[in-house]
């Protein structure tokens, strides 16, 4: 049986969503209803649309019995999760070029890899880059030639945009196509210890830069549980791609099986292939649901907190930090990944990998079987896939195959999901609690505040920060400054730790995935340039801290002061970010998805 706090999180979405997805489907149903849409082309538009082509390709596509795949590629061969996919699109082809059909790319967007913006400007543009994706994506399905959509995309900011772009052409069947992780470098926790040794000054840049380059090695996604992997992890669980394809290694010969399997099952997914499943039937409530308890029982970024909430806005969907909160009582942390503990993904995937995670919240009454993925059925979804005599075969697993990362039947790493929303006088934020030992879950100290990151680093140098202290970070939220990534605080702050020292972080800004053993709480919302608390906050005053019961509270008297606003236009030159200004205006807050496009 459903969870009851399952069932009721789920009712309210439908209840308060109930204009909005009548309104989207709508839509859908209006697209539908223009029936083959290459066959409303005029001759010139065909023309166009097949200029390029080889003759049979020609043949095909103006054959409108016939399926025409549009693919959406996030390649470029500078982030390595893209870099595999300059072949994909050949690979589809052909696939499609065998079974009588065509495929196309219809659009190339951009992606851009946060890791090579940490700390640098170009950082300011990474969560725009998100809805930026999603209108290029929409770009190129409006030429109307598409029978189908296939996603090539992982990283950050990438997948998620591309998902809400194809969710305005809701009416075609959808599906991601993986790339899978690099392998394994070096462990996370010499990884840690070399980055916060730097940060004191106890090695060189040499041994920084020689650990950096044996963590990040070659073509495929980073192995850490961040936002990327919580990409994969999530739309697997909704159904988005095939069944235990998210984490296939990028070089295992399965991986261009599994590609091709999906190339050949969107034929049969289209209206003209019998089993029809365009993307708004898959994205409903129970997709999101799933997603969101996938999400919490792996202890996955916090990024997914404004995603989710976008992607479900896009399907027509008012999701909140409510139901994050509510499900988080009743979802259990049912893996360790690092920053959640010492494993990384290709541990998880060896261990049993998304399909037993999902078979292992089903049996707890936590996970819809009845949703409806792009292939089979949810419960094909807990199986694993493997490669026998060249064809892909779906296997059961028994049981975890290393009870250290997925816990095993029965049992869970902790009763409180992987996040939890906090709220108080200074307002609204999330912390990744999963990665927060319980000796550091409450705290009060007294406030040092700072306008930007790099402040914290001078301070660090100066020996400023040897206290207990609440480290405040305002001015970061989307419309101040684009809501960079503020990761140049983890050594420093977790080095403050290790000396003996109570500190945490609370700031409007992000730190996504890679958010670790600090007590952070970020995304606070109202952002302090529009007014919020934060921007009342002086160096001294009280803060409590409880991510347990999910409060926080500034203790000092704030009613009478200013805000403190400061002149943020310098941060608005340079590295194309004098481009964004319509972002800033018009973007929504952090609790409501950091949204410019509803």
């Amino acid at each position: 049986m459903m969870n009851s706090v399952i069932l009721r999180v789920t009712e309210n979405i439908l209840q308060r969503s109930r204009q909005t997805r009548a309104q989207y489907l709508a839509r859908v149903e209006e697209q539908l209803k223009q029936g083959t849409t290459r066959a409303s082309l005029s001759c010139g538009n065909l023309a166009h649309t097949v200029a390029a082509c080889c003759a049979q390709e020609k043949r095909n596509i103006l054959d409108f019995t016939r399926i025409n795949l549009g693919i959406v590629s996030a390649y470029n061969d500078m982030v390595s999760a893209h870099q595999p996919y300059q072949d994909y699109p050949h690979e589809i082809k052909q696939v499609l070029r065998e079974l009588g059909h065509s495929a196309q790319v219809a659009a190339g967007v951009p992606a851009m890899c946060d890791g090579i913006t940490q700390g640098q400007s170009g950082m300011d543009l990474s969560l725009f880059s998100r809805d930026l994706i999603a209108q290029a994506t929409t770009i190129g399905l409006s030429h109307n030639t598409f029978d189908a959509t296939l996603l090539l995309g992982v990283c950050d900011k990438i997948a998620p945009g591309q998902l809400i772009g194809a969710l305005s052409f809701g009416h075609l069947p959808t599906a991601f196509v993986p790339a899978g992780p690099m392998a394994t470098g070096i462990s996370n926790k010499e990884k840690v210890k070399i980055r916060q040794q730097y940060a004191a000054g106890e090695v060189d840049k040499n041994a920084l830069q020689n650990m950096e380059n044996n963590s990040y090695h070659s073509a495929g996604t980073c192995t850490f549980y961040g936002t990327a992997n919580t990409n994969q992890l999530v739309f697997e669980a909704m159904g988005l791609m095939l069944p235990g394809a998210a984490f296939v290694p990028v070089n295992d010969p399965l991986r261009p099986a599994l590609t091709a399997l999906l190339s050949a099952h969107m034929v049969k997914i289209c209206r003209q292939g019998g089993d029809f499943r365009p993307l708004a039937k898959v994205v409903d409530e129970k997709s999101l649901v799933n997603g969101l308890v996938a999400l919490l029982a792996s202890g996955g970024s916090t990024n997914h907190t404004i995603h989710l909430i976008a992607v479900a806005r896009a399907a027509g969907f008012v999701l909140n930090w409510d139901d994050f909160d509510q499900l988080s009582a009743v979802v259990p942390l049912l893996t360790r990944v690092y920053p959640n503990g010492a494993a990384d993904i290709n541990d998880f995937h060896a261990a049993g990998g998304v399909p037993l995670l999902l078979r292992h919240l089903a049996e707890r009454g936590l996970f819809y079987r009845d949703a409806t993925p792009i292939f089979g059925s949810m419960t094909d979804y807990f199986k694993m896939p493997v490669l026998e005599k060249g064809r892909v075969v779906f296997k059961e697993i028994e049981d975890t195959r290393n009870a250290d990362v997925i816990a095993p039947a029965g049992k869970l790493f902790s009763e409180q999901g992987g996040l939890k929303v906090l709220g108080g006088n200074l307002g609204r934020g999330v912390i990744k609690i999963s990665a927060v030992a319980e000796a550091h879950r409450k705290l009060t100290a007294p406030a040092l505040v700072f306008e930007d990151q790099d402040q914290v680093v001078e301070a660090y140098h100066k020996g400023e920060l040897n206290r207990d202290a609440i480290v405040v970070v305002r001015n970061s939220g989307p419309a101040a400054r684009g809501m960079p990534e503020l990761h140049k605080l983890m050594p420093i702050l977790g080095n403050v730790m290790e000396q003996g020292f109570k500190v945490a972080l609370v700031t409007d800004g992000r730190l996504s995935g890679a958010s670790g053993k600090v007590p952070s709480v970020i995304h606070l919302s109202p952002e302090s340039v529009k007014g919020g608390p934060l921007a009342l906050i002086r160096n001294g005053d009280l803060i409590a801290i409880d991510a347990e019961e999910g409060s926080i509270q500034c203790l000092s008297y704030l009613s009478g002061r200013e805000p403190i606003l400061p002149d943020l236009s310098a941060d608005y030159r340079h590295s194309g970010r004098e481009l964004f200004g319509l972002f800033r205006k018009n973007v929504s807050s952090a609790e409501e998805g950091a949204c410019i496009l509803f």
